[in-house]
């Protein structure tokens, strides 16, 4: 299927590594320019090689903490007019809200609802001027299945959602939608670290906890990266113009909900 990417630029943060740079590769086949953001250098750069590589895209990288307004402005500054945004970032670590302080909550909308939206600020109104536009949120299936010891995550990624219901009914009209993709169990470094972060509390190894988060998904497997790069490449095509503000699921089945 030929997705009407050629030539698009795609603004893609936290895509040094895992979903982030799986979907900058998805849309790099695609013939789109682009533009990935993380706040290591080295890894960062390492990316940017690959995807040429294996490509031939033009690929430019910026280091910088979208968490912060410097960071932002480094960002658009070097790709102030993308056709496509996505919007990645890790989640907080997992624990018991009990031991939560205010300041943990600030730190947890600070990382994953608030530059998020600032990013769709400093962009929405550009797509639509031009008439075309694509951004995509990665969150979490947390927000539709939340997991007891992600609560920081849960709240945090649910605010972005809801604020992204609101938003991309007053866009698409301009033909610039805005959904978020919800994984679940992928075998990513992120899923790695948030296992790690649980094994004080379980008393089983790594390697037990893993395999049984595998064996516990309907799927029996974790997602691979690759599977949410096509995902999200599909999204930003000519042919999706007619999804937003959806909430949409990559998680092997795991949510055991009818709708």
């Amino acid at each position: 299927m030929e997705l009407g990417l050629e030539g698009r630029k795609a603004l893609l943060t936290g895509a040094s590594k895992g979903m982030g740079k799986a979907c900058a590769m998805a849309v790099a086949r695609e013939g789109a320019d682009v533009t990935i953001v993380a706040r290591g250098r080295d890894r960062l750069d390492a990316t940017a090689e690959e995807i040429r590589a294996a490509t031939g895209a033009k690929v430019c990288t910026i280091a910088a903490d979208v968490t912060t307004a410097e960071g932002r402005a480094a960002v658009l500054a070097a790709c102030p007019a993308p056709d496509i945004l996505l919007n990645n970032a890790g989640g907080a670590a997992p624990g018991d809200f009990r031991n939560w302080t205010r300041d943990d909550w600030i730190a947890a909308i600070d990382l994953m609802m608030l530059p998020p939206i600032e990013m769709m600020k400093a962009t929405v109104d550009g797509m639509m001027e031009r008439g075309f536009g694509r951004i995509v949120n990665i969150a979490s299936r947390s927000v539709k299945i939340a997991q007891p010891e992600l609560g920081l995550s849960n709240g945090a990624r649910s605010g972005l959602v809801g604020f992204v219901a609101g938003l991309s009914r007053q866009t698409v009209a301009s033909n610039v939608t805005i959904n978020n993709l919800l994984p679940g169990i992928f075998d990513s470094d992120a899923q790695r670290e948030h296992i790690a972060g649980m094994l004080d509390d379980m008393g089983k190894s790594f390697e037990e906890v893993w395999e049984a988060r595998a064996q516990s998904n309907p799927a029996r497997r974790y997602g691979r990266t690759e599977e949410i790069g096509a995902y999200f490449a599909f999204l930003c095509s000519v042919h999706a113009g007619f999804i937003t503000g959806q909430n949409l699921l990559i998680d092997g089945g795991s949510y055991p909900g009818t709708y």
